[in-house]
């Protein structure tokens, strides 16, 4: 289900005035007409169903207003067949790639519903890849494009690049307070030495949900290597901070796949 994403709220009466880009992207893309339905995604993450009540293509400007119809809004919070994956917040940590790449894993990760996507310098990243403005009105500009294709709800984020250590000590500050069974962090590995299947680690993780009734699955990491992938020597810090090593049995895959792979592999293995 595509959205609009709309960075301002209705006015007093319910209207929403759209113009400039946003405007191209409805008329010129979504090819929205006077009395189509299109759903929006407000500041405050509620999805309001709306309907174009007015298009001036001389001015180039549309007009929306809320939809009569019952129950118009549809939070975040509603129940759905996803509850089990969206009641989790999913975290990317993307050792740095090539630019061009990270586009790339920045819309899918975004598509796929990721929270926050963290860039890392390792010892095989890019040189120079460092220096990518992961605050530009680019990057920004791919989320909110990838976010109305997919229909995210996820306001998907991403921090400034951080080291290995820094990446770890963060992951470790935020889940201190968790209990094992409301967390999994795990790291993309091509070596499968002293590593097991993503679907080992989330049978282990659900099986301990199961039996600790009063908790459930909250915070879920994947570490994931540029080109070059991660040395052994970064492997046994991740593990130091409680990421599991993984591999995938399949075919050699670039970053940018084995990073949609392995976001794709743990959700479809955690939902229920």
């Amino acid at each position: 289900m595509r959205q609009y994403i709309s960075q301002k709220n209705l006015d007093s009466e319910g209207f929403l005035s759209i113009i400039g880009k946003d405007y191209r992207y409805l008329h010129n893309v979504l090819r929205l007409k006077t009395g189509d339905m299109i759903y929006v995604r407000l500041p405050d993450g509620i999805l309001q169903p709306m309907t174009a009540c007015r298009i001036d293509e001389k001015a180039k400007k549309i007009i929306l207003q809320i939809c009569d119809v019952t129950d118009t809004q549809i939070g975040e919070n509603q129940p759905s067949e996803t509850d089990s994956i969206e009641s989790m917040e999913f975290t990317l940590f993307m050792a740095l790639p090539k630019s061009s790449k990270f586009d790339l894993i920045v819309r899918q990760a975004t598509e796929c519903g990721v929270a926050r996507i963290i860039p890392v310098q390792t010892e095989f990243s890019q040189k120079g890849s460092e220096k990518i403005n992961f605050r530009s009105d680019r990057i920004g500009r791919i989320i909110k494009e990838a976010r109305q294709q997919s229909g995210s709800p996820v306001d998907t984020k991403i921090t400034d690049c951080k080291n290995l250590t820094e990446a770890c000590e963060l992951w470790q500050s935020e889940t201190e307070n968790f209990a094992e069974s409301e967390k999994i962090a795990v790291v993309l590995y091509e070596r499968n030495e002293s590593t097991v299947s993503i679907r080992q680690v989330c049978e282990q993780a659900l099986a301990q949900e199961t039996s600790e009734k009063s908790s459930s699955l909250k915070k879920i990491a994947l570490f994931c290597g540029s080109e070059g992938g991660i040395s052994p020597a970064e492997i046994e810090i991740l593990q130091e901070y409680g990421f599991v090593p993984v591999h995938l049995k399949t075919n050699i895959l670039r970053c940018e796949t084995a990073a949609l792979y392995g976001i794709s592999a743990l959700q479809i293995s955690l939902c229920r």
